[in-house]
């Protein structure tokens, strides 16, 4: 049976209009199985065909009221939509939507005023207490924890043995713990 563009206009109009249900079985009846067709041609697996022209047509019976049959014909209005849709499913496949709630992506919660003031107020005691060590001993420990150089290359940058880099290190975390008021742990 061949319906005439004016004829799916008319139903897409009374869809729009008065929302008639009789009109909208007529348009579905008419383009369901032409849209899976269609989305099969275009490379849709059955199922996600069946998937999108669902959507397409629960998209047809939302927005019939913005079809305007001096722009394009009912057939090509909803075809559009079809290839639209199929082009959304493949970026979505692409590029899947990131979960904000995923345990991954959450950031740590930041720290409240308190906790800040003392974080400022420990790193102002270390930074006093080691600017108080000796010279020698204040370079080795900036290379090695604020630089995050590794024994080896300090010994090569300072053109000192292995063995007084890493002995000078000791000695001022030790001479750091206890200005700190730690207990040196043995």
């Amino acid at each position: 049976m061949v319906i005439e563009a004016r004829q799916l206009a008319l139903w897409l109009g009374r869809v729009a209009g008065t929302r008639d249900r009789a009109a909208f079985a007529q348009l579905f009846g008419h383009f369901a199985p032409r849209l899976k067709g269609y989305l099969v041609r275009l490379g849709c697996d059955a199922g996600t065909a069946e998937e999108l022209v669902q959507d397409v047509m629960l998209t047809v019976w939302r927005r019939a009221d913005s079809f305007d049959p001096t722009q394009a014909g009912a057939a090509t209005w909803i075809y559009t939509i079809a290839r639209n849709r199929r082009i959304d499913r493949l970026r979505r496949e692409r590029h899947p939507v990131v979960d904000p709630t995923d345990p991954l992506l959450v950031p740590d919660p930041g720290e409240n005023a308190e906790q800040g003031i003392e974080t400022a107020e420990r790193e102002h005691s270390l930074l006093g207490a080691i600017g108080r060590l000796p010279k020698e001993q204040a370079e080795l420990v900036q290379m090695a924890f604020f630089e995050d150089r590794p024994h080896s290359r300090i010994a090569e940058a300072t053109r000192l043995p292995l063995g007084t880099v890493k002995s000078r290190i000791r000695l001022a975390l030790a001479r750091l713990k206890r200005e700190l008021g730690q207990e040196e742990s043995t």
